[in-house]
């Protein structure tokens, strides 16, 4: 396992859509600031919590070009009950294979059961990472407040 590092390119990753599709990774987010959110699964309420903040702060991050999107384990059935619980209107994946995606990125995982520990990304428009967010249990993760924040420093910067 080797932990991505800000100002490297994110890797590629594909994951089913909710409703269909592949979200594609980093492509989808290229050319806007992007977030990934890996979350444990939707039994966990702090995964709730967490993705319900991003679902109430998605004008501001569109005001700001921010895209989000967020994957998990969880197969389609219970991720779209997720994506409708909480109006979910950013891409959500399912059926995420858990030893793949920490391969991939680094992420931590449980093991019985398996998944993904909460992970994320913040994504500069050229797709390289500005900041990664590790967890190894169940706290610790980005909130929107300090998204929003960040980027608006980088833009004030720029």
């Amino acid at each position: 396992m080797s932990l991505l590092h800000n100002n490297e390119a994110f890797p590629h990753i594909e994951v089913a859509a909710v409703g269909g599709g592949t979200i594609t990774l980093p492509d989808d987010l290229a050319g806007s600031f992007g977030v990934v959110l890996a979350y444990r699964g939707s039994w966990c309420p702090y995964c709730n919590a967490q993705l319900a903040s991003f679902s109430r702060a998605g004008d501001k991050f569109a005001d700001q070009g921010i895209k989000v999107v967020a994957l998990s384990v969880d197969d389609e059935a219970t991720s779209a009950a997720l994506v409708a619980k909480h109006k979910l209107a950013f891409p959500v994946g399912h059926s995420v294979n858990a030893e793949e995606f920490a391969a991939t990125t680094g992420a931590y995982t449980n093991d019985d059961p398996k998944y993904v520990q909460s992970t994320g990304f913040v994504l500069a428009p050229d797709s390289t990472i500005l900041t990664a967010v590790y967890s190894s249990g169940a706290i610790g993760r980005l909130v929107p407040e300090d998204v929003l924040g960040l980027v608006a420093y980088i833009k004030s910067n720029a």
